[in-house]
């Protein structure tokens, strides 16, 4: 068992979810409550990583971030390092792609709330913060809490993109989906199995508490 591939795809699920959780409540409001021109494409846009295939945008990540680009040349000035082939740049990468697992889930528990709320709400001099902590995210709350699990669940399992972005470097961005690919490279069936035991049992396991503790919140609400 490869305890440092396993710990850092466990960092990089908690830094990804700690990043994604304001973009995609932000997202998923916004897209909930809004009509405008252009919606659709915007929509798209985010659910473009759903249908890409992870080498094509682990590719064009590759050219954004390296040190080539003006945003890698710019983080290795401030931080001294590339941010290609770095953890840092692994969270980048996997914010990327899972956009779609954390904004869609939450624009549909916001999408659930009637409108009437909303409108009750403000008639009762309710500002948009305080409507958006008392109200709104209670009720979105099972749309929420499926966007996190889903978001974390897939980080775990990111294998295509954190090889394009990150490569392969033990202790750095080596995470458990490419040491599972490389004990299967090197013959060692035996712990390429345990690995991937590890990670059907932690995946399954997460996805089996959102089940529960979704189904209860909405029978609360319900």
């Amino acid at each position: 068992m490869d305890w440092v591939a396993l710990k850092l795809s466990l960092w990089l699920a908690f830094w990804t979810l700690v990043v994604l959780l304001p973009i995609g409540l932000l997202l998923g409001r916004w897209l909930a409550v809004s009509r405008f021109a252009g919606k659709g494409w915007i929509e798209a846009l985010l659910a473009l990583p759903l249908v890409l295939p992870p080498t094509v945008l682990g590719y064009y990540l590759l050219v954004g971030i390296g040190a080539e680009s003006a945003p890698g040349a710019l983080w290795e000035s401030v931080f001294g390092k590339p941010l290609a082939f770095s953890f840092e740049g692994l969270v980048a990468a996997s914010v990327l792609f899972n956009l779609p697992f954390a904004v869609q889930p939450m624009q549909r528990g916001f999408e659930a709330i009637p409108r009437q709320v909303r409108e009750a709400a403000a008639c009762c001099g309710l500002t948009w913060w305080r409507a958006l902590c008392r109200i709104e995210l209670p009720l979105a709350w099972p749309g929420i809490l499926t966007a996190l699990v889903m978001t974390f669940a897939h980080t775990l399992g990111e294998f295509g993109i954190v090889l394009m972005v990150g490569g392969n470097i033990p202790g750095e961005t080596q995470t458990i989906a490419i040491a599972i690919y490389d004990r299967v490279q090197g013959f060692d069936d035996a712990a390429a199995a345990r690995m991937s035991a590890t990670l059907l049992a932690i995946s399954l396991a997460a996805i089996a508490v959102s089940y529960v503790a979704g189904g209860r919140l909405a029978r609360r609400h319900g």
